[in-house]
């Protein structure tokens, strides 16, 4: 078997998605804190009380997941690497990168969603993922509530698969049905 090394960084002319690196702590709290209202609905690890210290040490664990090929957490950056704009990632949810199977997950800053952004991310999550990664299967999952995540990625051209209904919510303590998204590298071949 082939050992896998990881890409770092994909550049576009509007954003950069790279792992995150050492001292990368700061810009990810900054994003996160200036978002909380936006992101609050949707992901049970936003917190508007969350330190740099505590957010550099979160940049610090995604670099070492990606090094050992754990998990693939990665930052949307401006083009210049200065600012945060969201964050992405390929997490193979307990799989081994091997499988070819990992769930994209995304978050846009507040200041930059409803432009566009999340779909040009995903849309270019899903061609690298397919060209220099070694994923078959890739799935985007949304609360069924979250309907400008299940626009984003219908748009970059996932399907809807299916639903999980009554899952545990990821926010809050009820019950949640699940949207399962999913794109093949068969189905992106086209």
């Amino acid at each position: 078997m082939r050992t896998f090394f990881a890409p770092e960084r994909l550049e576009t002319p509007t954003f950069t998605i790279r792992r995150y690196a050492q001292g990368d702590g700061a810009a990810l709290n900054a994003a996160t804190q200036s978002s909380y209202e936006h992101l609050r609905p949707w992901m049970a690890w936003a917190t508007d009380t969350r330190s740099v210290e505590e957010s550099e040490a979160s940049a610090r664990r995604f670099l070492a997941q990606h090094l050992t090929n754990v998990d693939f957490t990665m930052g949307v950056w401006s083009p210049d690497d200065t600012t945060l704009l969201g964050g992405t990632g390929f997490h193979p949810r307990g799989r081994q990168v091997e499988e070819g199977t990992a769930e994209i997950g995304m978050w846009i800053r507040g200041d930059r969603a409803g432009q566009g952004l999340g779909t040009a991310v995903l849309q270019a999550m899903l061609r690298w993922g397919f060209e220099d990664w070694p994923w078959e299967r890739l799935d985007w999952r949304c609360d069924a509530d979250n309907h400008a995540s299940r626009r984003t990625a219908e748009r970059a051209g996932m399907r809807l698969e299916g639903t999980f209904r009554g899952e545990k919510a990821e926010v809050g303590e009820g019950r949640r049905d699940t949207l399962v998204l999913g794109l093949t590298r068969l189905d992106a071949r086209g």
